[in-house]
């Protein structure tokens, strides 16, 4: 039976770098379209499903905006 995962990103800790979309191995995230209140554009989460709770996300984010859970 495969892992699954849930993300949590802090909308307002993000400051739109991306690379937690190109860390992730199954493309669950991807970039907000509504900027947050400090005017960056953050990541977020588009294919739940598809979360394998690697860690990949959270280990490259500099703003420690991401928390991953193993469920």
């Amino acid at each position: 039976m495969a892992i699954k995962g849930s993300i949590e990103i802090d909308r307002e800790r993000c400051k739109g770098c991306l690379l937690c979309i190109r860390a992730c191995p199954t493309k669950v995230l991807g970039v907000d379209s509504e900027p947050n209140s400090w005017g960056y554009f953050p990541s977020r989460v588009i294919a739940q499903e598809k979360c394998i709770a690697c860690g990949n996300c959270y280990d490259v984010c500099p703003d420690v905006a991401i928390t991953v859970y193993k469920l």
